[in-house]
């Protein structure tokens, strides 16, 4: 097994089309030494697949993808090695379900007043019971002949650009963190190379983010460098994944493929040990 892990990882618990199971399976077959399952909003897919992890030996650890409020748009933090069972991360990942349930009836609000012939029902559908999201939509209007595939949806009609403000209930960003670290986890801001300016980044760091999603398929090398020379200035976490989906396309190939060294998931590791034991001792 090799000393590489994969930290950034959806399954069918939101919008990816892998079962958990399924996706902690594939991993061990790419030689992975560990991996984390980070649905949006949602733990179920790590609880679903720990078993399968622990019997393939492979260490699953404990990941979410938060979605937060930053200024005038969302920003997403990835959490890891987490109490699962943290009584107030898990309170407000519940009010995350019916934020993203009210944030997606806005979205079908706004298409259907663009001319779009879709209702919440029908995504709902797609959803299947996992954490609703805009893939769920964008595969309505695939099936209904709106676009040809998935990522013109979001270019004709599901990019925040295209959508403008949609109204949304989730926490502030430094909520996220605060909660994030109570419970003894992690809390790293995802993707941010194309996402945020240097002034903005500078405003994650000081309100207390751990680090930073350094490798990402989004992430070319300028921007990995520059990402990686601000989390060595700040004395900060560098984390990185295949942002996996399960859907044939270049995301598939990533899985196993853009990974981080063992190295710095230790470090993690060692961080939110002793973050555990102060809050022990409190």
């Amino acid at each position: 097994m090799s000393s590489k892990a994969d930290l950034h990882i959806h399954t069918t618990c939101s919008d990816g089309r892998m079962a958990p199971e399924d996706v902690v399976m594939v991993a061990a077959a790419r030689n992975l030494k560990a991996c984390s399952i980070t649905d949006h909003d949602t733990i179920e897919g790590y609880v679903q697949a720990k078993k399968r992890a622990d019997e393939l030996e492979i260490e699953l650890i404990p990941g979410v993808e938060i979605t937060s409020a930053f200024e005038d748009r969302e920003a997403h933090i990835l959490a890891y090695y987490f109490d699962v069972e943290s009584p107030q991360l898990n309170k407000m990942l519940i009010r995350q379900k019916v934020s993203r349930r009210e944030r997606i009836k806005g979205i079908i609000n706004t298409l259907i007043s663009n001319g779009i012939d879709i209702d919440y029902d029908e995504v709902r559908a797609v959803a299947n019971g996992a954490n609703i999201g805009r893939p769920h939509v964008a595969n309505v209007l695939v099936r209904k002949g709106y676009v040809g595939n998935y990522f013109e949806a979001f270019s004709r009609y599901l990019s925040s650009d295209r959508l403008g403000e949609i109204e949304q209930s989730y926490p502030s960003y430094q909520d996220v963190i605060k909660i994030v670290k109570e419970a003894g986890g992690a809390c790293i801001l995802a993707h941010p190379g194309k996402l945020y300016s240097q002034q903005e980044l500078q405003l994650f760091i000081s309100s207390g983010i751990d680090g930073l999603e350094c490798i990402h398929p989004s992430h070319n090398f300028t921007l990995q460098k520059m990402l990686t020379e601000l989390v060595t200035k700040n004395a900060l976490l560098l984390t990185g994944g295949s942002d996996f989906h399960g859907t044939v396309d270049r995301a598939y190939v990533h899985l196993g493929v853009v990974t981080v060294a063992e190295k710095h998931v230790d470090k993690m590791k060692r961080m939110t040990d002793q973050r555990k034991k102060i809050i022990d001792i409190k």
